[in-house]
């Protein structure tokens, strides 16, 4: 089938479980000698909070120990019913006629290395909210269930977000690192003039996951607004720089990561290492934050700066995070130094909050055109491969 211009809707929600966001977006391919690649244009992104007790239920699935088979079930129906009222009141909006959607789903558990488990190794990934009744709901086809296809062949499942990386901001003399800082911090470098196969991707560690956990848990707040208790408190830097030798951060890429590794069990030990040092409440906050810091400012200087040659680098970020200014000064203290520029993906066109969702509008445009989704480079998948399922209204 040829590929033809679609509106489509991404939707998106994360690990930190904050709700939903919709990337409305228009995709066409591109002609000449661009035949290969794809244009994609944002036409318009909503948020929409969870509410309350849907967030407690979210975050309560997610690596849990202990749950019910009834509980899963409901969930993953309650969060199809949450994506398909996000969707609606976007049409509403916008007066919206779209002929695609991708959801990704909310993740509950991501097992990226292979691992046994009733006599068989392997690698395993789960995404909830039940793409039928979207597509049912809203008579419009729904593409969901990404990660499996490209673990199947190899690959971590994750990330996907740098097929829309590329397609946005590859650049012929500028080299560019996308991060993202979401519940989970990740990046995607594109040096000059690359080609896909020279794009390289991977999950840095903790991106607002540990210090939302501790301001919710030590000032019952849902995250540290503009970094304010950040900035009150001292940075432990003995308790960043033990837990910056763990094996995740020292792991060459391809990697990922989820609250399988930076959830409620890590979360305790990093808070009983600030106890032990003698920090106070904002300062486990201000470490935390300076645990992200580290950890992308470690992840850019081990792995991707010594392929970016001599081109300028500039340094895009998206997600939550961006909006963390205690973060963003300790980013600038690290990155700078080594030659980047630093800025938000708003100021490229691409606002922060809307880029995972809108990546996930494109694969899904990828996956009803039978195009591949996944970046070998990116996943360590052994080929490019089609993902998702289609669900038909």
């Amino acid at each position: 089938m040829k590929p033809l211009p679609l509106t489509v809707a991404g939707i998106m929600s994360g690990t930190s479980g904050d709700g939903i966001d919709v990337a409305l977006t228009r995709i066409e391919p591109r002609t000449g000698k661009h035949s290969n690649t794809l244009r994609l244009k944002l036409l318009a992104h909503e948020a929409f909070p969870f509410q309350k007790a849907l967030r407690a239920a979210v975050l309560a699935a997610q690596d849990a120990k202990e749950t019910s088979t009834a509980e899963l079930a409901r969930l993953n129906w309650r969060l199809g019913v949450a994506y398909a009222e996000a969707v609606e009141a976007v049409q509403e909006k916008y007066g919206a006629e779209i002929d695609l959607i991708g959801c990704h789903g909310q993740t509950v558990y991501h097992q990226a290395e292979p691992e046994r488990y009733c006599g068989a190794r392997f690698a395993c990934t789960w995404q909830i909210g039940e793409p039928a009744l979207i597509a049912t709901r809203l008579r419009i086809p729904v593409v969901s269930n990404f990660r499996p296809a490209d673990m199947v062949a190899g690959g971590q499942g994750a990330p996907l977000v740098p097929l829309l990386d590329y397609v946005v901001f590859a650049h012929p003399r500028i080299a560019r690192v996308l991060q993202n800082i979401g519940g989970i911090g990740n990046l995607t470098s594109i040096p000059a003039g690359a080609g896909a196969d020279e794009v390289m991707a991977f999950d840095t560690g903790p991106g607002n996951m540990v210090m939302d956990a501790l301001t919710q848990k030590l000032y019952g707040k849902a995250y540290d607004r503009d970094g304010r208790i950040a900035a009150r408190g001292r940075v432990l830097p003995e308790v960043v720089a033990t837990v910056m030798k763990q094996a995740f951060f020292r792991k060459a890429p391809p990697k990922s990561a989820g609250r399988e590794q930076f959830g409620p069990a890590f979360t305790e030990d990093f808070l009983a290492r600030c106890r032990k040092a003698g920090g106070t409440d904002a300062d486990a906050v201000a470490t935390a934050t300076a645990l992200t810091a580290e950890s992308i400012a470690r992840s850019y200087a081990d792995f991707v700066h010594p392929k970016m040659g001599t081109a300028p680098v500039e340094y895009v970020l998206s997600g939550g995070g961006a909006q963390n200014i205690a973060l963003i000064h300790m980013l600038r203290e690290r990155l700078e130094p080594m030659g980047c520029r630093l800025f938000a993906s708003d100021e490229a066109g691409m606002p922060s909050q809307a880029k995972e969702a809108a990546a996930f509008a494109l694969l899904a445009y990828c996956t009803y055109y039978g195009l591949p989704g996944n970046l070998p480079s990116a996943t360590g998948a052994a080929a490019p491969v089609v993902l998702g399922t289609i669900s038909h209204g």
